[in-house]
C-alpha cells in the first residue's frame, strides 16, 4: 500500500512563504552532508573564533549568477576590500565559499538594530561594487538555542531560502528555512534528516501549519501512519480548511482501508479546491474502488486535464472502461498510458485484455500480456489475462484450421 502512495498518489507539500516560485539549481545546505575544503576551513575558524562572543551575525552573500564573467573574476577582490573597508580582524572573518559566495561573520556591536545595520551595508557595497544584485542568508547568535556549531549552516538554509525570491532579495533565517532544508533532504531521500529539521522548524514555529504538514508527510512516507496522522490533525486544527492537511488525511485513511472516511476528506478537499490533481486522482481511484464508476470518471478526466503527462489517470479510467464493458475505449485510454509509461503493468495487463476482448491485435496483446507479467512475476491476476489471451488465439487458430480453404471466398 505504501508503494501505491510513493508511486502513483502522494501526499501533498507545500512551501509557506515562497509560493510558485522556483528552487535553486543548487542548495548550499548540501555543503554540511558533503562539505567543501572552503567551508570546513571556515568552520573550524568560526568555532574557534566566536566560541567566547556574545553576539555575532553570519551572513551567506551570493552574487547573481547571471552577473557578467569580469565581474565575478573580482569579486574575491570585492569581498575582500568591502569586508575590511567596515570591519578588521579583529571584529570579524570572512571566507569565498566559491567565486559567487562568500560567508561572513561579525561582531563588536551593541544592539541587534546596529548588527542589522552593519550588514546591510556590507551588503551595499559589495552590490555596488559589483554592479550586481546579491543574495543572502543570515543569522544574529544568539538563537533560540541553537549551538555556535550551527551558525554558518543556518546561513546556508537561509540563502538557500533566499534563493527561491531570487537576486535582490535577503533572508534572516527562520522556520520557513528549516522546511526548506527538510525538504532538501527529504528530496534527496534522507527522512530521518528531513524530520530533524521539521522538529528544529516547530520548536522555532510550534503552529507552522507547513511545518507540521511537512513532520507528516515524512512520517507517512516513513511508513509511521498514526505519526503522520498526529501532526496531520494538528495542522487541521489550526487551519480547518488547509487542503494539502485534509487530502493528507484522507490518503492516510486511505491506506488504512478505511475508504468512507476518505472519501469524506477528498471530497471536503475537492470543494475547496477543484483544481489539484492529486486529489482528483485519488477520488477518481477510491469511487472506482466502490464502484461508482461514473463519479469517477469525472474525477479522473479531470485529473488528466490537470495533468496529461501522468498515465495513472489514463490507466484507471481504461479499468473502468473494462468494468464498463467497452473494450474500444479501455484500449485508447491503455494506450495513452502505456505511451507515457511503457513499463506500467498494469496499464500493459489492460491493454492486453481490451484488444483481446475485441479479438483484435492478438499478437501485440500477447505480448504486452507477457511483459506485464515480466514486470511483476506474482501477479496472479496478470497470469490469469495472459492465460486468457492464449486461449482466445488458439481457439481463433483452430477454427482457422477447421475451415476448409475451398469456402473462402476470395481464395483463388
Amino acid at each position: 500500500m505504501l508503494k501505491f502512495i510513493a508511486k502513483e498518489i502522494q501526499f501533498l507539500k507545500t512551501t509557506e512563504g515562497v509560493p510558485d516560485l522556483s528552487p535553486p539549481e543548487a542548495y548550499y545546505s548540501d555543503l554540511l552532508t558533503q562539505p567543501s575544503k572552503e567551508f570546513k576551513i571556515f568552520a573550524r575558524r568560526i568555532a574557534d573564533t566566536c566560541a567566547s562572543k556574545k553576539t555575532f551575525t553570519t551572513a551567506v552573500i551570493q552574487i547573481d549568477p547571471a552577473t557578467p564573467e569580469d565581474a565575478v573574476d573580482k569579486a574575491n577582490e570585492v569581498f575582500h576590500a568591502c569586508f575590511h573597508s567596515m570591519l578588521d580582524e579583529d571584529r570579524g572573518i570572512w571566507e569565498c565559499l566559491d567565486p559567487f559566495t562568500a560567508i561572513f561573520v561579525f561582531w563588536d556591536y551593541q544592539t541587534a538594530a546596529q548588527g542589522k545595520k552593519l550588514l546591510d551595508l556590507l551588503n551595499k557595497k559589495i552590490s555596488q561594487a559589483l554592479n550586481a544584485e546579491l543574495i543572502m542568508g543570515t543569522i544574529a547568535f544568539p538563537f533560540h538555542d541553537f549551538p555556535i556549531e550551527e551558525m554558518a549552516g543556518c546561513a546556508l538554509k537561509a540563502l538557500d531560502h533566499a534563493a527561491f525570491f531570487g537576486p535582490g532579495h535577503a533572508v534572516e533565517f527562520d522556520g520557513i528555512s528549516l522546511n526548506i532544508s527538510g525538504d532538501r533532504l527529504f528530496q534527496l531521500n534522507n527522512i530521518d534528516a528531513a524530520i530533524t529539521e521539521y522538529e528544529k522548524g516547530l520548536s522555532i514555529a510550534p503552529a507552522d501549519i507547513n511545518l507540521l504538514n511537512s513532520l507528516g508527510v515524512a512520517f507517512g512516507v516513513d511508513g509511521y501512519l498514526d505519526k503522520a496522522m498526529e501532526f496531520f490533525e494538528k495542522a487541521r486544527d489550526i487551519s480547518p480548511e488547509e487542503v494539502m492537511v485534509i487530502h493528507n488525511i484522507g490518503l492516510i485513511h486511505r491506506v488504512n482501508d478505511k475508504n468512507d472516511s476518505a472519501l469524506a476528506y477528498l471530497k471536503k478537499a475537492h470543494g475547496i479546491n477543484p483544481d489539484i490533481f492529486e486529489i482528483e486522482l485519488l477520488l477518481g481511484h477510491l469511487l472506482f474502488k466502490e464502484q461508482k464508476l461514473d463519479p469517477a470518471i469525472i474525477h479522473l478526466d479531470a485529473a488528466i486535464q490537470l495533468k496529461p503527462e501522468s498515465g495513472t489517470a489514463f490507466r484507471i479510467k481504461g479499468q473502468i472502461l473494462l468494468e464498463k464493458k467497452d473494450p474500444p475505449g479501455a484500449a485508447i485510454q491503455f494506450n495513452q498510458a502505456v505511451k507515457l509509461n511503457p513499463n506500467d503493468p498494469e496499464a500493459l495487463s489492460g491493454y492486453a485484455r481490451a484488444m483481446a476482448l475485441q479479438q483484435k491485435n492478438l499478437p501485440i496483446a500477447l505480448s504486452f500480456a507477457k511483459k506485464s507479467l515480466d514486470l511483476n512475476p506474482e501477479n496472479e491476476r496478470y497470469k490469469q489475462y495472459l492465460e486468457e489471451i492464449q486461449n482466445i488465439q488458439a481457439q481463433i487458430e483452430e477454427i482457422h484450421e477447421r475451415t476448409d480453404p475451398a469456402d473462402c471466398s476470395g481464395c483463388h
